[in-house]
């Protein structure tokens, strides 16, 4: 009895909610409406017509079809053949899609060129694009912002290389030193001891800074003087001994070989006789002043 109690109340709700449904009483989303599956039928005139379609004899560039196997490998200089294709290796898988698809490209595009079919976009030709110029905006800014990053991370990395570098050569150059003062000590306490008596620390001491001296003494000479300098060193000389640099010494005052009797004795041009200053030129020569006053006083 109870069991036929409740087929009764599942039947009157049943009926209920499909009273409710067709009165469009039932908001949407609480029921789901199930489709009657459509009917098989065997439409063999849609079938003919469709292989009538096939059978069609057009020409290639309406068709556009290209049925070929895959390009042979240049590396095996063979055909990849579809057996010898694992499907469950995808670089296989792929390179066989690639290589069939090289295939075909390389069939067609002579046909295209020879039907003079345009294969390039023209360099005029604009198409819209699937993101917005804002959103293409924001991602340039972001590769910006990362190829920024990456520049100053690298720039950190060679800063801290540089930086280590320096910190190793320093080092090393702290050390070299320390060695050299550790030997140096060591050779002058075996020098008080009297265990040798050699002193080359001191010579090899000595002959480095006297290397170093000549060293920077050439680099200044390969310079050489400048020309106020040269002008100088002609003029006054390069130095040394001035004063009494004239004065006659044994050899000089032996040395008779520059002496001329003629310039000694006054008789030589200029030195008086009747060629120089003393001659008839003098006597032509108009008294002063004070010596025409003395004249007239006498004549008076």
């Amino acid at each position: 009895s109870d069991s036929g109690s409740d087929s009764e109340d599942s039947s009157l709700s049943d009926s209920e909610l499909q009273e409710a449904f067709a009165r469009g009483a039932l908001r949407p989303g609480l029921n789901v409406v199930l489709e009657e599956q459509p009917k098989r039928r065997n439409d063999t005139d849609g079938l003919k017509q469709c292989l009538a379609e096939f059978g069609q004899q057009l020409a290639w560039v309406e068709r556009l079809d290209v049925t070929l196997g895959p390009v042979a490998d240049p590396i095996s200089e063979s055909a990849s053949t579809s057996d010898g294709v694992d499907p469950e290796n995808d670089f296989q898988r792929e390179m066989s899609f690639y290589r069939q698809a090289q295939a075909a490209v390389l069939e067609a595009l002579p046909k295209l060129r020879k039907l003079q079919v345009p294969t390039r976009r023209p360099d005029d030709y604009f198409a819209e694009m699937a993101k917005s110029d804002h959103q293409m905006q924001k991602i340039r800014q972001k590769l910006k912002s990362k190829q920024e990053a990456m520049e100053r991370s690298e720039k950190a990395k060679q800063l801290r290389a540089m930086r280590k570098y320096g910190k190793k050569v320093q080092v090393e150059v702290l050390q070299r030193r320390q060695k050299e003062k550790k030997n140096m000590l060591n050779a002058v306490k075996k020098y008080q001891k009297g265990l040798t008596d050699k002193l080359d620390f001191l010579d090899e001491e000595q002959t480095s800074s006297q290397g170093n001296k000549k060293g920077n003494a050439n680099q200044r000479t390969k310079k050489g003087p400048n020309a106020k300098r040269r002008y100088k060193n002609q003029k006054f000389g390069f130095g040394g001994k001035k004063k009494g640099s004239k004065w006659n010494t044994k050899e000089s005052f032996n040395d008779v070989s520059s002496f001329q009797s003629k310039v000694a004795h006054n008789k030589g041009p200029g030195k008086g006789g009747r060629g120089g200053k003393g001659g008839k030129k003098a006597l032509n020569k108009r008294p002063g002043k004070r010596a025409r006053q003395k004249m007239k006083n006498r004549a008076r």
